[in-house]
């Protein structure tokens, strides 16, 4: 009998611990998502940086306008072709 009550004391606390835990979870996330939507509000932007500011852009626009090579664009503006295919795409040129 004593072993049974020893094991469910232990169970118990177990249970309690486990309870908590779950509770301070909660309130870490809570506050991380109250952060973020704040600093969202507060205009902060996320994610990683992008590898053309918008003059560069439109260079790159203009550059496809004119007829260059999405290879030759992207080696003069030393990124990749996945960006200036991206920067075509968004500038929705066929």
């Amino acid at each position: 009998e004593f072993e049974r009550d020893l094991l469910l004391e232990r169970t118990h606390s177990g249970i309690a611990r486990a309870k908590a835990a779950e509770f301070e979870r909660d309130l870490l996330l809570e506050r991380t998502h109250s952060g973020i939507a704040r600093a969202k509000a507060a205009g902060k932007r996320f994610g990683r940086p992008s590898a053309l500011n918008e003059e560069q852009k439109q260079d790159v626009i203009e550059r496809i306008n004119l007829g260059l090579s999405i290879s030759a664009i992207a080696r003069e503006f030393r990124t990749t072709r996945q960006t200036i295919l991206r920067v075509k795409a968004r500038a929705k040129l066929s």
